[in-house]
């Protein structure tokens, strides 16, 4: 009697197996960057929930306080000190491999690009840490050139070109996710055989809901995560192990050239 595949040795068979593969990545693959996640045991929101507070638009928009509150934490952003960890890297070599279709993140850490995808495949559904945009005439600043006004003194910059208020480019609760980032997201999960789920709670929508996407229109779901989420039950494999550890692992062991 064959012994049952091990979760990992089962995750390696399906992307072995996979010709297209679409991958969805949350904050669990850049913790290993030192970039805390939000939702965990140790997350942002977990140990203090009123951080929250500075990522709703409508208390962004009102409340100047709230944007200087915002800018201080973006200056302390552990994102400027990040470098690209090993399951970054992992991606890499997939995509060398000729058979990743996209990188779907909900990260804003820019880390993806930063280990070396190409910029056209990664859709980042949450937006971008590395800009600035004004909420009044859209002008986008990067912004390694925004927090120097930061440390100079000025606690809620304005936009330079129209003086209208400057948010970082990333989408805050009530704000809408751009439509053509959407599309181009559901458009990647329904056209993979494989789509793998990664160090994502799989609670936030829509992007959890492209997990459906992928499901429905026959993909198979790999789950790479901490924690339980409420798609393992219909994953066709779900992994536990450290994601910078496992992750490269199964690269390596599906890999074709």
């Amino acid at each position: 009697m064959t012994a049952p595949l091990t979760p990992e040795a089962a995750a390696a068979r399906r992307l072995a197996e996979a010709e297209s593969v679409t991958v969805l990545t949350g904050a669990g693959i850049s913790t290993d960057s030192g970039i805390p996640d939000f939702r965990g045991p140790q997350g942002l929101w977990t140990k203090n929930p009123a951080a929250q507070h500075l990522f709703t638009i409508e208390n962004y928009l009102a409340d100047p306080d709230v944007r200087r509150q915002a800018w201080r934490a973006r200056l302390a952003n552990p994102v400027w000190a990040a470098e690209p960890n090993d399951a970054h890297r992992a991606l890499v070599d997939l995509e060398a491999d000729g058979r990743l279709e996209a990188i779907l993140t909900q990260n804003i850490d820019g880390l993806h690009q930063a280990a070396g995808s190409s910029p056209e495949r990664v859709v980042e559904l949450h937006g971008t840490a590395r800009w600035a945009a004004c909420l009044d005439c859209g002008e986008r600043t990067p912004m390694p050139e925004v927090l120097p006004r930061i440390e100079a003194g000025e606690d809620d910059p304005p936009c330079l070109r129209c003086g209208g208020i400057l948010k970082s480019a990333t989408v805050s609760f009530g704000q809408q996710l751009d439509r053509d980032v959407v599309a181009a997201a559901v458009d990647a999960s329904t056209g993979c055989d494989l789509f793998i789920a990664i160090g994502t709670s799989l609670t936030v929508h829509p992007a959890a809901g492209l997990c459906d996407c992928a499901l429905d229109a026959g993909a198979r779901l790999v789950v790479v995560n901490a924690e339980p989420t409420p798609y393992d039950e219909y994953a066709h494999a779900v992994v536990r192990e450290p994601i910078g550890e496992v992750l490269p692992r199964l690269t390596a062991a599906a890999r074709r050239s």
